[in-house]
């Protein structure tokens, strides 16, 4: 026979008011000091990803000139450097770093050459100041089709071959001459990554192939690390 017990267990109390909103503002507490540190977990993935890209860069720049006699690929547009590069990058997505917009600009918008007309994230080093020293008449239209090389970089491993652009640029060569001030102050994304001007920095490849962070500005100065010649390389401004 089945009996029915007279002293039931304690009732539950359900939470009070004051409780349940002391329970909601320590998850806010918690929530809002993991976030910023999730957020930066995030970002180091991000840049981690950009640093590859870039070191494929700088792999796929050594094949080329190992295939190509020591010299890199030659300035034109279209068919440039990203298009030149392609068989040994392969995946044209590496040209976007993950920091960056989703569709950063580029400055071919045909078929023929897909890996030019691709977001882009990154630009290469024009090597101005080299053809500024060796050319009789230097001008922007008298270097097109010239070809950089291994042999003019005196300083490999502390001269930059790649690096990154804004994300409103359509460049794809870094040049010191163009007017009115230069692309080495209006056309590079000095601050990519980790927090904008005032702590960030970005990331760049060297002509060694050796990658490297550096803070915002620091590509410029104290030394130019995007000049071949020494008269640019000791001219470097620090960008406000």
């Amino acid at each position: 026979m089945k009996t029915t017990s007279l002293h039931p267990g304690p009732a539950r109390r359900a939470f009070t008011l004051i409780e349940l909103l002391v329970v909601i503002a320590i998850i806010a507490i918690l929530a809002a000091m993991l976030l910023p540190a999730l957020a930066r977990a995030k970002e180091a993935g991000k840049r981690i990803a950009c640093v590859n890209n870039l070191r494929q860069f700088g792999l796929s720049l050594q094949m080329y000139a190992d295939d190509q006699e020591g010299l890199f690929p030659a300035r034109l547009l279209p068919n440039t450097w990203a298009t030149k590069l392609l068989p040994y990058y392969h995946d044209v997505k590496l040209l976007r770093c993950p920091s960056d917009g989703p569709s950063p600009r580029t400055a071919y918008n045909g078929t023929q050459y897909p890996a030019d007309a691709a977001p882009r994230s990154y630009i290469i080093n024009g090597f101005n100041d080299y053809f500024q020293e060796t050319l009789t008449n230097f001008s922007m239209s008298a270097i097109t089709g010239l070809s950089g090389g291994e042999t003019l970089i005196r300083q490999p491993t502390e001269t930059i071959v790649f690096g990154e652009k804004r994300t409103d640029s359509e460049h794809y060569y870094m040049d010191f001459l163009e007017t009115p001030a230069g692309n080495d102050t209006e056309e590079l994304e000095q601050a990519r990554h980790n927090g904008g001007m005032r702590g960030g920095g970005s990331d760049y490849v060297f002509a060694d192939g050796g990658t490297r962070y550096l803070k915002y500005g620091r590509s410029l100065a104290p030394i130019n690390l995007w000049a071949i010649t020494d008269t640019w390389r000791n001219n470097g401004i620090f960008i406000q």
